[in-house]
C-alpha cells in the first residue's frame, strides 16, 4: 500500500495543481477522470504496440552508440509515448463540448499524461523500490507533466484556430522534442556529466510550461 501511494501521489499532486490553475471555468470531474483512465489504458496500450514495432525497426545494436541512443530516445520512446497521448487528446478530449477554451488543452493533456505516468510509475516503483519512487517523484513524473503542458498549449490553440492541423502537430512535436532531449541525455550516461543535459532540458521545459499556463490563463474567454 505504501509503495502504491508513493507511486501515484506525484501524479495526483500535479493533477490538483493544474486543476486549481484552471481559475475561471473548472472542467467536470467525471470527464477529467475519464481522460486520466484513458491515459492509463489506451495510451499505454498504444505505446506497447508501437514501441514493440519501433524497437524492431530501429534496434539498439550498440549501447555505446550516441546516434543509436539518439534514435531510441527521440523515436522509440519519446515519439511513441507522446503520440499515444496525442491520439487520446485529439480524438477524444478535443472533440468534447467541455473543451471550450484554450486552457482546456493543458488541463486534459495533463490528465491523460498523468494517467500514463501514474501507471508507468507504479510498475517502476514495484519493480525497483522506494528509492526509485522518490527519485521519479521529482524527475520523471514532473517531466511527463511538462511535456503534457507544452503539448496542451498548442492543442488548446488548435481547436479555436483555422490552423488546427498545424497547431496539433506543433503540440506533438514540442512534447516529443523535450521528451526526447530529456531521455537522450539520460541514455548516454556512459559519457560523464551528460545527465546534466536532462536536468537542463527539464528546467527549460518548466520555464516554458509556466509561461504557457499564464498565457492561456490571461487569454481565457471566461476571465472576468
Amino acid at each position: 500500500m505504501d509503495l502504491l501511494l508513493l507511486a501515484v501521489s506525484p501524479a495526483i499532486i500535479i493533477i490538483f495543481y493544474i486543476y486549481f490553475k484552471d481559475k475561471f471555468e473548472k472542467e467536470p470531474i467525471p470527464f477529467l477522470v475519464k481522460n486520466f483512465f484513458l491515459g492509463a489504458t489506451v495510451s499505454v496500450l498504444i505505446t506497447l504496440v508501437f514501441s514493440s514495432f519501433a524497437s524492431k525497426l530501429i534496434p539498439l545494436v550498440d549501447e555505446l552508440s550516441v546516434f543509436e541512443q539518439f534514435l531510441k530516445a527521440f523515436i522509440v520512446v519519446a515519439l511513441v509515448e507522446e503520440f499515444s497521448k496525442y491520439v487520446v487528446l485529439r480524438y477524444y478530449s478535443q472533440k468534447s463540448k467541455e473543451y471550450n477554451e484554450p486552457f482546456d488543452g493543458i488541463v486534459y493533456a495533463v490528465m491523460v499524461s498523468m494517467g500514463f505516468a501514474a501507471l508507468e510509475n507504479v510498475l517502476y516503483v514495484f519493480q525497483y523500490g522506494i528509492s526509485t519512487g522518490i527519485t521519479r517523484a521529482f524527475t520523471a513524473v514532473p517531466a511527463h507533466a511538462t511535456f503534457a503542458i507544452l503539448m496542451g498549449f498548442f492543442m488548446g490553440k488548435a481547436k479555436f484556430s483555422k490552423n488546427r492541423f498545424v497547431f496539433n502537430l506543433m503540440g506533438l512535436f514540442c512534447a516529443t522534442l523535450f521528451h526526447g532531449a530529456y531521455d537522450f541525455f539520460l541514455f548516454i550516461n556512459f559519457i560523464p556529466g551528460m545527465w546534466l543535459g536532462a536536468i537542463f532540458s527539464l528546467i527549460i521545459g518548466f520555464f516554458l510550461s509556466r509561461k504557457a499556463i499564464k498565457k492561456h490563463q490571461n487569454g481565457s474567454v471566461f476571465k472576468v
